[in-house]
């Protein structure tokens, strides 16, 4: 097998604001995977909160091409668990070169990658667009300029509430909200009765990940909440079980498609919901992501529509829905070079 990096700085159409940091671009790896005649491929973003950036990256995708060379491909989940030590180390590193085994096997099998995911699944769930932190007029400019039938709001503002009760006179569209980890217990057990008058569907990581008042907080909160920087890897569903109505899961901490899998198996047998999600990825990565999604409650995919240009073809929006390509593997054609 061989592998080749093409690192990029992807430009967002608007500023995007969370409560810990103001991007404007995202800068990621793509990686193509060569073997037996086919290219396969996949992606890694950097992020500040997980310690991820291109020159750590870089760092374990050069090391991955000299341990690549001589290696007997069988199948993803087995890449995965012989990869297994870059996850505690380095989950997206990890994390784009599952992905991109999924897409060579697909390819290998002459199949979407979902119908090789042996899971029970559904109809596919309609995917959020994300309102960053911004100003009332910002966010209701974003609005006009992108109606959606689901948006989820950034929040960590010295007025939450106002903000939401201002969009919703904006907007009759279903309103999910995140916080990334902004408040305390008692901020959202109080902000979370407001919330549900004004029909918000859940909060997601409302307090920071081991917040000893977790569970108080699940106990008393009016609505929902689901578990984002709470749940990285396949050990923390149990931790987040009692704790947590729902996960977010995210392929980029967890390290690819083949742990993901087990995850969303875990959590339903839990009796957790679950949310596929993402980063600011562009389709490269977004379609790993996608394979997912007959087999989830709820998705957060909007990755490519926060981009100023793309890095790949075969996704498509349509009434809220992503719909992934019917071609083998991921189903995308990397435009990037």
């Amino acid at each position: 097998m061989r592998l080749k990096i093409h690192e990029f700085d992807m430009q967002l159409k608007y500023p995007f604001s969370i409560s810990r940091h103001t991007y404007f671009s995202q800068p990621n790896i793509i990686l193509e995977l060569y073997h037996n005649g086919l290219t396969a491929y996949g992606e890694a973003t950097i992020n500040p909160y997980y310690h991820i950036t291109i020159e750590n990256l870089r760092e374990h995708f050069e090391a991955l091409k000299h341990q690549l060379e001589d290696y007997h491909f069988i199948s993803p989940d087995q890449l995965f668990d012989d990869f297994s030590e870059l996850l505690p180390i380095n989950s997206f590193a990890l994390a784009a070169l599952n992905n991109a085994s999924w897409d060579l096997y697909g390819k290998m099998n002459n199949c979407p990658v979902r119908e090789l995911i042996k899971l029970p699944g559904s109809d596919s769930p309609r995917t959020s667009y994300t309102l960053g932190i911004d100003t009332q007029e910002g966010m209701s400019k974003k609005i006009k300029e992108f109606p959606w039938p689901i948006y989820k709001i950034k929040l960590g503002t010295s007025d939450d509430i106002g903000l939401i009760q201002f969009l919703r006179k904006q907007t009759k569209s279903l309103l999910r909200v995140d916080a990334n980890c902004a408040w305390n217990a008692e901020q959202t057990i109080k902000i979370s009765k407001e919330l549900k008058k004004l029909g918000v569907e859940y909060i997601e990581q409302p307090l920071a990940a081991n917040d000893p008042d977790q569970e108080y907080c699940f106990q008393h909160s009016t609505l929902p909440l689901f578990a984002d920087e709470s749940c990285c890897t396949e050990l923390d569903i149990e931790q987040c079980n009692n704790k947590f109505n729902g996960v977010n899961i995210k392929l980029l901490k967890c390290g690819g498609l083949s742990p993901a899998i087990r995850m969303v198996r875990n959590a339903r047998n839990k009796g957790l919901e679950v949310m596929i999600g993402c980063m600011t990825e562009s389709s490269v990565g977004i379609a790993a992501a996608a394979q997912l999604l007959p087999y989830v409650d709820y998705a957060d995919l909007d990755g490519p529509l926060l981009l100023a240009e793309d890095l790949a073809t075969g996704l498509s929006y349509k009434d809220g829905k992503l719909h992934p390509s019917d071609q083998p593997g991921l189903g995308i054609t990397y435009i990037g070079k």
